[in-house]
């Protein structure tokens, strides 16, 4: 592979002209939210209150909304220099990509047994059947849990705690202890990445707050997410069509590739990113690169995607540790950046 191929085969873009236009004006479109982003609780006092505990149904998708909604308002004080109404701040990669999971019916009972999150249904239910589902769990629950171990929401009056689905209850955690003591390195991650927003505000080091240092310890989290979640959940891509599970595989693999950029995970950059993503589930019959209700850029994506892959499993991840050598440095990343938002042009 030469260093330019492995730029191409990287699958995020940005809109220079959105970002443009964003930064020169106040408003936020609303149509830039994730789906029913009104429905979703924006305070942690807004979510049900019982014994005492503040009670969260990751299983319903406005509450998990919510819990990205509410680590955004809590943040909002970190991200003020970098766009107006809190489009800079870099947790919205998380909500945006859930929202466009629920868009596009992947949190919906890939087995149709049961009729959630299907319109005939429960539209707002999230299965635990679902692949996405299950993954987007280490990267809704986790990071908010490490948020309330960092002190993100000062000190609460009562305690958090996560219901559990009906079935799988084991693959994952429902609060601060519970989670510290099944994936104590993955909480301590995601405690990190807020703890270094928190200590840049103080008075002593607020000139010190490094936008690329926060991208690097969120990016580092994400993958630790990813890469923990993963093995619990190859079962669950049983349920998915084959190119479906393909697709899967290949965009979490592909996201070692984004992280390495420290890629911008604010709000008009994600937005425009998403436009090249698949807008359906991908069925038996869909061949790569040439379905037919895809664009040319949603073709190209899947097809770089999946080609990454093999790559980088071929050369047992010798892909991978050459990209991530390119983009040691910020220069480095820098151009890895324009070279991939360039990938949306081309």
């Amino acid at each position: 592979f030469g260093i330019h191929a492995l730029f191409l085969l990287v699958t995020v873009t940005l809109s220079p002209a959105t970002t443009s236009a964003w930064s020169e004006n106040d408003a936020t479109p609303e149509d830039v939210y994730p789906p029913h982003w009104d429905l979703a609780p924006k305070d942690l006092l807004d979510f049900p209150i019982q014994d005492n505990k503040i009670v969260i149904n990751p299983w319903n998708y406005p509450e998990r909304l919510g819990v990205y909604k509410s680590l955004l308002t809590s943040s909002a004080k970190y991200f003020t220099a970098f766009g107006a109404q809190n489009s800079g701040n870099i947790l919205w990669g998380l909500p945006l990509q859930h929202g466009w999971q629920f868009h596009t019916g992947r949190l919906a009972d890939p087995s149709r047994v049961t009729s959630c999150g299907y319109e005939d249904g429960d539209l707002l239910c999230i299965s635990v059947t679902s692949w996405w589902s299950c993954m987007n769990y280490y990267l809704a629950v986790i990071p908010f849990l490490g948020a309330v171990d960092a002190g993100l929401f000062g000190q609460l009056p009562y305690e958090v705690e996560l219901l559990p689905p009906e079935e799988r209850r084991d693959d994952f955690c429902y609060s601060v202890a519970d989670c510290r003591s099944r994936a104590p390195e993955l909480m301590d991650d995601w405690k990190a990445y807020f703890e270094v927003n928190h200590k840049a505000m103080s008075p002593a080091t607020f000139s010190s707050f490094n936008l690329d240092d926060a991208l690097q310890l969120m990016w580092k989290a994400h993958v630790s997410s990813i890469a923990y979640a993963l093995p619990k959940f190859q079962d669950s891509l049983k349920y998915l069509s084959d190119p479906e599970a393909n697709f899967g595989e290949d965009w979490a693999n592909g996201v070692d590739f984004i992280a390495a950029t420290h890629f911008h995970t604010d709000l008009p950059t994600t937005t425009s990113f998403q436009a090249i993503l698949p807008q359906r589930m991908l069925v038996e019959g869909d061949v790569l690169p040439s379905i037919s209700d895809f664009t040319p850029q949603q073709n190209r994506v899947l097809l770089c995607l999946r080609v990454l892959h093999r790559a980088n499993q071929l050369t047992g991840g010798l892909v991978l540790k050459l990209w991530k050598k390119a983009m040691s440095t910020e220069a480095g990343r820098k151009v890895g950046r324009e070279l991939i938002e360039s990938l949306a042009t081309s």
